[in-house]
């Protein structure tokens, strides 16, 4: 991890870029974080997992729903795949 004023940043930015490729870059200002540099592919790998988690959420809390049971060939035949 590598943490770079906003000003060092701005004269250092093609360096950064590369450097994202290795690993996260924290921006900060007054000494507090205001960005990270990441690569692209990192970044899609962080939505990815956070969209699985958001999955398993879901799916936790329509488990956890106490409402009426459905049949399987029921729920099929209502969305047509019957």
């Amino acid at each position: 991890m590598t943490s770079i004023s906003i000003s060092a940043a701005r004269a250092k930015l093609p360096e950064l870029i590369a450097r994202a490729r290795r690993e996260a870059i924290f921006v900060e200002r007054h000494g507090k974080t205001e960005a990270v540099i990441v690569s692209p592919e990192q970044y899609d790998r962080m939505m990815d997992a956070l969209e699985e988690a958001e999955d398993a959420r879901t799916f936790d809390e329509a488990m956890a729903d106490e409402g009426e049971n459905i049949p399987w060939a029921q729920a099929k035949a209502d969305l047509g795949r019957e």
